[in-house]
């Protein structure tokens, strides 16, 4: 985006009384850099490795995501827990925090942030099993309509093992809790 869009200069113009002052005179073409920055994903490509007969659970944990509520226009954020067995493929360790930071990026719901993070996985390396759980707090909470600071919203995903096996979830869970 060489040139502001126009609609944040309208935008601009409808909140403050005052839009061309010095310290908003940059504002449009910063909010544009931001915008085309978080919202343009790059493309993702995980390296992925044969697995050498490591069959015990893989977990990354406290990995801080961003990302936009799509109802509010307002940010998200939080961390996640990105867990899975391995069967004939691993995948190097940066992988998991890349595919939470990917698919924050863009207009989103923690819900289907948290699916998508697990089904690509699943589909990537067709693992035993997956598990996704992330935690956030959302402005749109915490800013506007409730008003409750602080206030966490958690959701998971579990495929395979993590779904299907009780002994593998609460190892999960004892892990990240």
């Amino acid at each position: 985006m060489s040139k502001p869009a126009p609609i944040i200069k309208d935008l601009l113009e409808y909140l403050d009384p005052n839009p061309t002052r010095e310290g908003l005179r940059a504002t449009p073409q910063r909010y544009a850099d931001f915008i085309k920055d978080f919202f343009d994903a790059p493309k993702l490509d995980l390296s992925v490795f044969p697995n050498e007969g490591y069959d015990e659970m893989i977990v990354q944990s406290n990995i801080a995501f961003y990302s936009v509520c799509e109802h509010h226009l307002l940010p998200f954020f939080g961390y996640g827990a990105v867990a899975y067995i391995p069967n004939k493929h691993i995948v190097g360790l940066s992988g998991l925090a890349l595919t939470l930071e990917n698919f924050g990026r863009g207009l989103q719901t923690q819900e289907r942030l948290t699916t998508q993070v697990a089904e690509f996985l699943t589909d990537k390396l067709q693992p035993k099993g997956v598990g996704v759980i992330l935690t956030a707090r959302h402005l749109c909470m915490e800013m506007r309509g409730l008003k409750k600071p602080d206030t966490q919203t958690t959701t998971s995903c579990l495929k395979g093992l993590f779904k299907n096996n009780s002994s593998t979830r609460s190892e999960f869970l004892h892990i990240v809790g």
